[in-house]
């Protein structure tokens, strides 16, 4: 068995490496906190007693706390016995008056005993994570209600003395605790607890409280079932109540009145400056950062809360824009310079056997712009199902050649690839341009062939899927990379295919509000197709519940026995790829009993990719009639005799998603249908999908998608790297995005690195402001 001193020696060493890495709570595998939770920290509790809560600790926290834990571990036990009982020591608070640096740790603050501790809980270790931990709700405490004038139901918040108070047990196991609180106004309220012991301590007569809860009215007294609890002195009153009132993110054991006067002290201790200069405020109209602070967190009026809403939200989207330009590098490369003429494209338009819509021109023309300019085109093309982004980009290609580079085009699935090289051969076969296609499905040899084909330039344009970007794969002379449905690659795999600084054409199928655009997309210019071709038929689109499925796949067998196919796409279930494939094999089952009369065949996502393409293709050349799949044909496929799409469990998608499921049908002349059937019947489940029903704008719907879910929710978002933004409201705030985007792009056209000095604290602070380490690099 291990003496003492050995077991000190196993403990001091961990620790010491920890404090020599850094602090970063790294060297030991599950933390400095398992550690000491394991046999070796038993024997030494002092030093446990020091490293308490290690993980919650800022920086130099954890710095002080080693040292007393090794300095304890140094000591041989003699030595310790003698020693006085060493006093932590105390990190001294600023003084009244005091401007501390953003950097600051919480510990400096005057908050109280264990205030630090408290603070660095919910994650604010610094000064600047005081100021920047905004409410996450404002109550208006300048005049509380009279009680006698609120509505049955209604929520309120009242404040006032605590006159009396009672527990009751009406039955074993419930404990309902009442107050009676008189208001300033000289009216009262009776106040209930339901199975809360735990607040009765600070129910004490005289207390004074600002309570939050539902009223209920039993003839002329007033009842309020309480729902949150403030308890306030003297110091605090003034911070929440007769005033606008912040309400925080917090947790248990740590309370609203605390966390208000930690800001308080925070913003008294701030430092006066602003990370930018006054003339970008008079510019875009915006408060100073002070004011700004002060206005979020204890605003005079309304007004002092809207202005500094407002410059917190420009800060947000500015700083976002900025890391968003800065890690995407292609905003500030130099690229190609085409010539791009007008005769070229004259002469593809005359190729084509239709003509461009007045969006198709209007894109193609800022698409040419960029291709003529000698920075790196890195432009995003959004248009709805069927608004010809393919032609665009196929003009843009056939540019490219015609100046001597070659173009590359880069789908997410192979059936895509596959479909994309059928329409770039319609294109540009006519006019003489050779076109390739490189995918995993290809046979070793025919890879070979084609990646050396590629390299000695005998290839204008290939299209493929990640295959383009492995290491063997070599172009000659690559001008033009068009990247489809981009979202779905990762950054590094882009960057692979960008590697020689092509310019960049992005398409997206998937419409995007243009205030998500422009922040998922933001190191990319944004461009719209918002105009579909004439001649198109608009689909038909109905809801039905589950209990009509039975007519909706009559339905489907009238339009079967008409010669045309149909689609059936069944939910994802809870991110399960089994559970999924097990819930469409069932609808296949299902549907060949219900219609005898069908062909019916599967597609999911769990089949190799050479596969689902056989199967695409027997679909296409109709070998047989209904297809039920998972979501993997959301995207891109393409079968003009399909005139039907029925989408199980419709309530299950985002409005989104099931827009670019409908926009699987309507690909040729017939008249297409879209049947949505519901599993859930809530009102509020038919008002969201009554959406999809009544719109087939996609811009329109993905608006509405935005304000319904939230942009974490939209598909996409979440690989698109915005962070967590905390005031911004994505669904209204087009213009204020447009505005920080432009400073952004401005400061880096002047300053790419940002090195000027009067822009080293805005440099400072979007270093703060980025989570990624990768980032950080960056600048």
């Amino acid at each position: 068995m291990a003496t003492v001193a050995e077991l000190r020696e196993k403990l001091r060493r961990p620790l010491l490496a920890e404090l020599n890495a850094g602090c970063q709570n790294r060297v030991v595998a599950g933390g400095v906190d398992k550690l000491l939770a394991s046999p070796l920290g038993n024997p030494f509790p002092k030093v446990r007693e020091e490293l308490t809560g290690y993980a919650e600790l800022g920086q130099p926290d954890r710095e002080a706390a080693l040292k007393r834990a090794l300095a304890l571990l140094t000591e041989t036990p003699k030595a310790a016995a003698r020693a006085p009982k060493a006093a932590r020591q105390a990190v001294p608070t600023a003084q009244p008056g005091e401007r501390l640096a953003p950097d600051t740790p919480v510990a400096r603050l005057d908050t109280g005993p264990g205030g630090a501790r408290k603070l660095q809980s919910l994650g604010l270790h610094l000064l600047r994570d005081v100021l920047h931990a905004y409410p996450h709700r404002h109550e208006d405490r300048r005049a509380l209600p009279d009680l006698s004038q609120v509505e049955e139901g209604q929520k309120v918040t009242v404040a006032g003395r605590v006159v009396a108070k009672s527990r009751r047990s009406p039955k074993p196991g419930m404990m309902i605790l009442d107050v009676t609180l008189e208001t300033p106004a000289g009216g009262r309220v009776k106040a209930t607890w339901f199975n809360q012991p735990w607040v009765e301590k600070q129910l004490r007569e005289g207390a004074q409280l600002v309570l939050t809860g539902r009223v209920k009215k039993f003839g002329r007294s007033v009842q309020l079932g309480v729902e949150h609890l403030e308890t306030l002195d003297g110091a605090q009153d003034s911070l929440s109540t007769g005033r606008i009132v912040g309400v925080y993110d917090s947790k248990e054991g740590i309370s609203q009145e605390f966390l208000r006067r930690a800001a308080h002290r925070a913003l008294q201790a701030a430092p006066p400056d602003d990370y930018l200069p006054a003339h970008w405020r008079r510019q875009y109209s915006l408060t100073d950062l002070a004011d700004a602070l002060w206005g979020i967190h204890f605003p005079h009026d309304e007004d002092h809360l809207r202005r500094g809403n407002t410059r917190l939200r420009f800060d947000e989207y500015l700083f976002l824009e900025l890391r968003m330009l800065l890690q995407g590098e292609d905003a500030v490369l130099q690229g190609k310079r085409f010539q791009a003429s007008g005769d070229d494209i004259h002469t593809f338009e005359a190729a084509l056997p239709f003509r461009f819509t007045n969006a198709q021109r209007r894109v193609l023309l800022e698409i040419t712009d960029d291709m003529r300019s000698e920075r790196q085109m890195a432009r995003l093309v959004q248009g709805d199902v069927g608004s010809g982004k393919t032609a665009v980009a196929a003009c843009a290609l056939y540019l490219a050649v015609r100046d001597g580079y070659q173009g590359a085009l880069m789908a997410p699935t192979e059936i895509l690839a596959r479909q994309h090289y059928a329409n770039l051969r319609g294109y540009l076969g006519q006019l003489d341009v050779r076109v390739g296609l490189l995918i995993g499905a290809m046979t070793a040899r025919a890879k070979l062939e084609m990646q050396t084909r590629i390299a000695e330039g005998e290839v204008d344009v290939v299209v493929g899927t990640q295959a383009l970007i492995q290491d063997n794969v070599r172009f000659d002379h690559l001008g033009l990379a068009v990247v489809d449905e981009e979202h779905r690659f990762g950054v590094q795999q882009r960057r692979k295919l960008l590697a020689g600084r092509p310019d960049v054409l992005v398409m997206s199928a998937t419409p995007i509000p243009r205030s998500l655009a422009l922040t998922a997309y933001g190191d990319l210019e944004l461009s719209i197709i918002d105009e579909l071709p004439p001649g198109r038929t608009p689909i038909e689109t109905k809801l039905i519940q589950d209990n009509f499925r039975q007519q909706a796949y009559g339905f489907v067998m009238r339009q079967i026995r008409e010669g045309r196919q149909a689609f059936v796409v069944t939910a994802l279930i809870e991110e399960n790829d089994t559970l999924e494939l097990l819930a469409a094999t069932q609808l296949a089952d299902d549907l060949k009993t219900i219609l005898p009369e069908a062909r019916i065949d599967l597609l999911h996502g769990k089949m190799p990719a050479a596969e689902k393409d056989h199967v695409m293709d027997r679909f296409r050349a109709h070998e047989f009639d209904i297809l039920v799949s998972t979501t993997v044909i959301e995207v891109g496929v393409d079968v003009p005799n399909a005139t039907v799409m029925v989408i199980e469990n419709a309530e299950r998608f985002g409005l989104a998603q099931l827009h670019q499921l409908r926009g699987r049908v309507g690909r040729g002349s017939a008249q297409s249908y879209c049947v949505l059937i519901a599993g859930e019947h809530s009102k509020k489940t038919r008002q969201r999908l009554k959406i999809i029903e009544g719109s087939t704008d996609g811009f329109v719907i993905a608006e509405a998608d935005l304000k319904l879910r939230g942009p974490g929710e939209l598909r996409g978002t979440r690989q698109s790297g915005i962070p967590d933004l905390r005031l911004a409201d994505l669904a209204n705030d087009a213009d204020i995005i447009e505005q920080a985007r432009a400073l952004a792009k401005h400061i880096l056209a002047h300053d790419p690195k940002l090195e000027h000095p009067r822009l080293q604290y805005l440099r400072s602070e979007l270093q703060n402001r980025s989570q990624s380490v990768a980032y950080r690099e960056v600048i």
